[in-house]
C-alpha cells in the first residue's frame, strides 16, 4: 500500500546547507527507521537492498527562494544558506510497501513531539504528520494499489505531469535528463510491476506522444556528486484507437507517480513528480 506522508518539521537550531543535501536526508530516514526497527534500517542501509521508498528535499517555509523556479510547482532542493532556527519546514516521505510503513507506523503512533531528531549538527522536532489529503499540502495521500488501478480512468486521454525536482535516468551506461515517453514510464511500470501485485501491459508507451512541456535541465550539486535532470512540466497524449483497458493502465501510472517519482536517486530527493490538472495548458 503507497503512503505519501509529509513530516512538519521545526529546527531547534540552525541547519547548515551543506547537511541540506540528499544523503544528509537519507541518513535521516534511515534513522527513523532504526529507531523502530534496527534490523530493518541496516539492511536498508546496504546499498544493494531494495529501497521502497523514497523522500524529498527539505522544503523551508521562507518569504524569499535562493533561486529561479520554472513553475509554481518545482521544489527547493539547494540551500545556498542555512535554514534559520524555529522556521517551519516540511518533509516528504513515500513508502511503497506494506513492510516498511507498517514498522513506521509504530513510530507515527507513538510520537513524542519534544524528542530530537537530528540533521548534522541541527536538532529537529516532528510537530506533526500528514498522511492524508490537505487542501495546502497536496503532496499527502495514501491509497492502495488496488484502489490506484479501479479508480483509474478508462477514457481520460491527456497525462500532465509536474517533474518538481531534478529528474534523471539511466540508459545504457550513460544518464539523460530528457523524459522521453520510454523514461518516463517504463520507469513508472518498472516500479508498479515491482511493488502492486497487479500486472499491467509491458508496451504502454508506443499510443502516448508528449503534446506540450515546459522544461528545462537544472543541476543539484554536494561536495561529492553533481546530478543534471529535468524539471518543469509535460502534457502527453493518448493517441489513436486504443481499447479503454490501455487507458485505463496509463492513466493508474500516471496517479503512482506521486508516490514512486521516476529515474535516479529519488531515495535522496529527485525525481519527484506528480500528475496535474491542466486546462489550455495551464497546470491547476
Amino acid at each position: 500500500m503507497p503512503h505519501s506522508l509529509v513530516l512538519n518539521l521545526l529546527p531547534q537550531s540552525p541547519i547548515p546547507s551543506q547537511f541540506l543535501t540528499g544523503r544528509h536526508l537519507h541518513a535521516l530516514f534511515l534513522n527513523l527507521v532504526s529507531s523502530v526497527d534496527r534490523e530493518l534500517g541496516d539492511r536498508l542501509h546496504d546499498s544493494g537492498a531494495d529501497k521502497a521508498f523514497t523522500i524529498s528535499p527539505l522544503q523551508a517555509k521562507l518569504n524569499h527562494t535562493n533561486r529561479t523556479r520554472i513553475s509554481d510547482h518545482t521544489l527547493q532542493w539547494d540551500h545556498e544558506k542555512p535554514i534559520p532556527i524555529g522556521t517551519p519546514c516540511w518533509w516528504r516521505i513515500s513508502l511503497l510497501d506494506d513492510t516498511l510503513s507498517s514498522k513506521l507506523t509504530q513510530l507515527w503512533l507513538n510520537l513524542n513531539p519534544a524528542q530530537p531528531w537530528h540533521l548534522g549538527p541541527a536538532d529537529l522536532y516532528i510537530t506533526s504528520i500528514f498522511g492524508t489529503p490537505q487542501l495546502t499540502q497536496p503532496w499527502a495521500n495514501a491509497t492502495t494499489y488496488t484502489q490506484l488501478y479501479e479508480q483509474a480512468s478508462d477514457n481520460e486521454r491527456q497525462i500532465a505531469l509536474s517533474f518538481c525536482t531534478p529528474t534523471n535516468f539511466r540508459q545504457g551506461n550513460f544518464d539523460t535528463a530528457l523524459p522521453t515517453r520510454e523514461c518516463v514510464f517504463n520507469s513508472l511500470l518498472q516500479r508498479w510491476n515491482k511493488y502492486s501485485g497487479i500486472s499491467l501491459e509491458p508496451n504502454l508507451t508506443e499510443v502516448i506522444f508528449p503534446s506540450f512541456f515546459n522544461i528545462r535541465t537544472s543541476l543539484a550539486a554536494d561536495s561529492r556528486s553533481k546530478f543534471i535532470g529535468c524539471v518543469g512540466e509535460i502534457s502527453y497524449r493518448i493517441m489513436g484507437n486504443i481499447e479503454p483497458l490501455i487507458i485505463k493502465q496509463i492513466n493508474a501510472l500516471a496517479n503512482f507517480a506521486l508516490y514512486c517519482g521516476a529515474g535516479r536517486k529519488t531515495t535522496m530527493g529527485m525525481g519527484m513528480i506528480r500528475r496535474m490538472n491542466m486546462t489550455k495548458n495551464n497546470f491547476d
